[in-house]
């Protein structure tokens, strides 16, 4: 079983919250999202694993049991072209759970006219393999998401 952190500090909403169809109708996989603090901060590593895709405004760790985890930070961001990110790993590195991987501003991207809302989403799972999913609540860097088996 896979224990999935959240990458950053703010409020759990749960995926169905996301301002985006793609991630609010789980069609890019399950998991649940969060309205990140509204300060500079790193989003961290949310598992233990090797860094298969890495853009400024999106990540994706892969763990020792081959799941695929995808931190994408904020919506439609891709549109700002890494602007305010700074990615502090390369692709194909190992991190550990809460090592820091991408600097961002949420403050920028609001001001940018994107939701800097982040869904944080197990890829090529069903909703029945993860468990004690949060959606609601404050959540610090580190705390528990959701459970895989």
């Amino acid at each position: 079983m896979t224990t999935v952190s959240s990458p950053i500090a703010g409020r759990a909403i749960g995926l169905a919250a996301v301002p985006d169809p793609v991630f609010s109708g789980a069609m890019v996989g399950p998991g649940t999202a969060v309205d990140p603090v509204r300060e500079p901060h790193a989003a961290v590593s949310p598992v233990d694993g090797v860094i298969v895709s890495l853009h400024p405004h999106a990540f994706v760790v892969v763990d020792a049991e081959g799941h695929g985890v995808l931190t994408h930070l904020g919506i439609d961001t891709v549109q700002l072209n890494g602007e305010g990110f700074e990615l502090l790993v390369n692709k194909g590195d190992t991190v550990t759970r809460g090592q820091e991987v991408v600097r961002w501003n949420p403050v920028a991207v609001e001001e940018a006219g994107k939701s800097p809302v982040c869904p944080i989403v197990a890829l090529e799972a069903t909703a029945d393999s993860l468990g004690d999913v949060r959606e609601d609540g404050d959540v610090k860097a580190g705390d528990q998401l959701f459970s895989w088996q």
